[in-house]
């Protein structure tokens, strides 16, 4: 039997070039609540999250809807009644986000969670 995935597991991709795939690209509605993703919001292939599934990615900074995407992982968002940790990725062009510009990119689905950013 496989051993827990540790919830810190997501914190060492901070920092880290990563390619991710989008299975919720920006202006598509969420399939069971009533929100539209105001990013692209994905995954990590090949990954595990404590959930049981891949380890999810929000991608802040591009505007188009995409289907996969390499870029830099710049933090993580932690939600401290949840364990379902989300990836913040940003275009390699870009040299990085404020916690603010994350807050506000992401508030259309962290809105319904308590979270904080963590940076390496």
């Amino acid at each position: 039997m496989p051993s827990k995935i540790s919830r810190d597991y997501a914190d060492g991709f901070i920092g880290k070039i990563l390619r991710i795939e989008i299975d919720r690209p920006i202006g598509s509605k969420h399939p069971k609540y009533d929100f539209i993703y105001e990013a692209n919001y994905g995954f990590v292939p090949g990954t595990e999250a404590p959930d049981g599934e891949e380890i999810d990615a929000y991608l802040i900074g591009e505007k188009d809807p995409v289907e996969n995407f390499t870029g830099k992982c710049v933090a993580m968002i932690r939600r401290t009644d949840d364990n379902d940790d989300k990836l913040v990725i940003i275009p390699l062009d870009i040299e990085n986000v404020s916690d603010e510009e994350i807050i506000r990119e992401t508030k259309f689905q962290e809105k319904f969670f308590n979270s904080k950013i963590i940076r390496k």
